[in-house]
């Protein structure tokens, strides 16, 4: 006889499986989908084709590190888009200014951060709803964006380390690839060691399962959030010089709606929006997921209405999948 009604632990398993397995299968089955086609196949499946699929996918990938703290610990962030267009303009900025590399980067990145200290100080001071407060922020960022840059794109002269992180040498073969693809590969080991195997990371799961439970625990939820928001936008820092040094020029409307695409790729990945429950490696897989759709649909010469429909109809399945796990665990 089979057991009807399985263990806790056993559900715990299936579920905790699915969530690390999914990611992966999914990668695999949109992969495996474009290869149907003989025209696409020669050309797909080349060291070319992946160079550029992950060479797309550094800069989801890297904002969605950012995103997983956030939406681990419960909350969402709406800015990514406008910060990572106001980081690559302050950038751009810098280096018009014949500014050093070093300070190029440090600033960059401190702008990004600085955001994110002042979305987490408005929401756990005020105990106001991510929602809203990103959602401001979103308009903010923006508005600074373009006023720093005069409304047009900041270009500037000359050759500096910042335009080679995303410089593809030898497009038409698959090494070397560019070193912002390796920044983003360790990123993703150190950031999962630290949610998985630090203090920190405890309390990031703890105050997204149950924040009552967390306050109650002698957890300090409100400089966790703080913390949380102030180092997930110094990864959108960091994704907007990633921008910066792929466009080589700060562009104040860029990265519109890339929030989307950053939040998507985190759900895709096996994390719950709900809160408590997500994985580093999952959500840079989905980053990948998303990449390998964009670019197999390129390929096929589909309209970018069709990739829209597409990556939506992966969304929805997504959170479909979240449910699901989250019935089979309770």
């Amino acid at each position: 006889m089979t057991d009807a009604n399985p263990k806790p632990g056993s559900r715990w398993s299936a579920s905790r499986l699915l969530t690390i397995a999914g990611p992966f299968l999914g990668l695999l089955f949109v992969t495996a989908l474009f290869g149907l086609s003989e025209d696409l196949r020669p050309v797909f499946y080349t060291g070319a084709s992946w160079k550029n699929i992950l060479t797309q996918t550094v800069i989801v990938a890297v904002g969605a590190l950012g995103m997983t703290l956030i939406i681990v610990s419960g909350g969402i962030d709406l800015s990514v888009g406008s910060v990572v267009a106001l980081c690559s303009v302050v950038g751009a900025r810098l280096l018009e200014h014949k500014a050093p590399a070093s300070v190029t980067i440090l600033a960059t990145l401190l702008v990004g951060g600085c955001v994110g200290l002042i979305n987490g100080a408005v929401i756990a001071g005020f105990r106001m709803l991510p929602f809203v407060v990103t959602l401001g922020m979103m308009g903010i960022a923006r508005g600074a964006a373009k006023w720093l840059a005069d409304n047009q794109t900041v270009n500037f002269e000359g050759d500096s380390i910042v335009v080679t992180l995303m410089e593809r040498v030898r497009p038409d073969s698959f090494l070397p690839l560019p070193p912002g693809v390796w920044l983003a590969v360790g990123l993703t080991f150190c950031v999962a060691v630290i949610l998985r195997s630090s203090v920190f990371g405890r309390h990031v799961f703890a105050i997204g399962s149950n924040e009552a439970t967390a306050r109650l625990c002698g957890i300090p939820v409100r400089a966790r959030k703080v913390m949380v928001y102030g180092v997930a936008g110094l990864f959108f820092g960091l994704s907007g010089l990633l921008q910066l040094s792929r466009l080589t020029q700060g562009d104040p409307s860029v990265a519109a709606g890339l929030e989307l695409d950053i939040i998507a790729a985190v759900v895709i990945g096996g994390a719950s929006l709900n809160g408590g429950t997500g994985s580093v490696m999952g959500s840079v897989i989905g980053a990948l997921i998303m990449a390998v759709l964009r670019s197999g649909s390129s390929q096929m010469n589909w309209p970018n209405y069709v990739q829209e429909i597409i990556i939506g109809i992966v969304i929805i399945l997504a959170v479909g999948l979240d449910r699901l796990r989250q019935s089979r665990a309770s």
